[in-house]
């Protein structure tokens, strides 16, 4: 917990590795048993409590947010006061002690934290990360950038950086990558997501996917879900090779709420879908979404038009190039206030 409350606001690890066997690579990372799962995590400082798998991949939720595992990807994300660039070392290490794999790229993303002044070392400051990811990253993967994407109207301000071994390709294709970030939840709406207890976590889980509608933005998906005591949400979809998340820090003051999902290429019709009932759901006063895609830099219109008729205003655009992973666009927008001052 951190000074005047808990920190939703994630960091959002993803590594890429490769390898020369093709036996190892058709299950690759997800041959780490769970011992090495377990350690990666504490060196991050969080626990599993529930878990799923199909054919394409393996999704956890974790005491703080989520983890997904694939063949020759991983990604972590973590709340709270979490250490979670500590967990890349023994990541890099396992991969290549127990699979032979090798780390290809990196990708790390997060928003502003809301108690920033509580986060450890290296999260102390963006510079502070830069720095550690720059001095544990193998010399390998020598094409770098780190950036901060600023936001006109909030304090919503997106941090990424990336490194890879070669140089991006526009002719890479990679599905469309949302990262949904909210605050300011309607109060009413938030406190849905409050567990008094009597119940498993798994059980009020279900029940709190089933009340919000949150079972209704990917139907086809089948979701692990798990509530904590007193309050706070977390579910992980998985719908074949595609994985969907949120969580949920609903106490008043400094509720957050956040929404990440792949969406495969040229899908417009489920991004609005997904972006109206996630805004719908929560309807919050201030609402960032981040897309990195493969180079598709007017991807920010679709989502406006999804956004803003929830009575989201747009407010600010920024864009900006990452080795490996393409364009990121990220947009802010807050809720429309009458004249005399209430929400729309």
């Amino acid at each position: 917990m951190a000074a005047g409350g808990f920190e939703g606001f994630e960091k959002r690890l993803e590594l890429h590795f490769s390898g020369d066997d093709p036996s190892t690579l058709q299950l690759g990372l997800r041959k780490l048993d769970f011992h090495c799962i377990q350690q990666i995590l504490q060196a991050a400082q969080c626990t599993v409590v529930s878990a799923l798998g199909n054919s394409f991949f393996d999704a956890y939720v974790l005491s703080e947010s989520s983890l997904f595992v694939y063949p020759t990807k991983i990604i972590i994300k973590t709340c709270g006061t979490t250490q979670l660039l500590k967990s890349i070392p023994l990541l890099i290490s396992q991969a290549h002690s127990h699979l032979n794999l090798t780390l290809s790229s990196c990708r790390y993303t997060r928003g502003s934290f809301i108690f920033p002044a509580a986060q450890p070392f290296p999260h102390t400051s963006f510079h502070d990360e830069v720095t550690y990811l720059e001095a544990t990253l193998p010399q390998t993967l020598r094409f770098r950038k780190a950036s901060v994407m600023p936001s006109k109207s909030s304090s919503h301000a997106w941090h990424v950086f990336a490194a890879t071994s070669s140089q991006y390709s526009r002719t890479c294709h990679h599905p469309c990558v949302v990262e949904v970030c909210m605050t300011d939840l309607d109060p009413a709406l938030a406190g849905r997501f409050f567990h008094g207890g009597g119940k498993s976590g798994d059980a009020a889980g279900r029940e709190m996917t089933l009340a919000t509608g949150i079972g209704e933005i990917k139907k086809n998906a089948v979701v692990c879900d798990f509530a904590f005591e007193p309050c706070g949400y977390s579910m992980n979809g998985m719908e074949g090779g595609w994985y969907s998340t949120i969580h949920v820090t609903p106490e008043e003051g400094y509720s957050y709420a956040s929404f990440e999902c792949v969406v495969s290429g040229g899908d417009d019709v489920d991004m609005v879908h997904m972006l109206r009932k996630v805004a719908q759901i929560f309807r919050p006063g201030t609402m960032s979404v981040s897309t990195t895609t493969n180079n598709d830099e007017e991807v920010w219109r679709e989502v406006a038009g999804a956004v803003e008729p929830t009575g989201l205003k747009l407010r600010s655009v920024a864009m900006d190039q990452f080795p490996e992973c393409g364009s990121v666009v990220f947009q802010t927008f807050t809720r429309v206030r009458r004249k005399n001052g209430a929400h729309r």
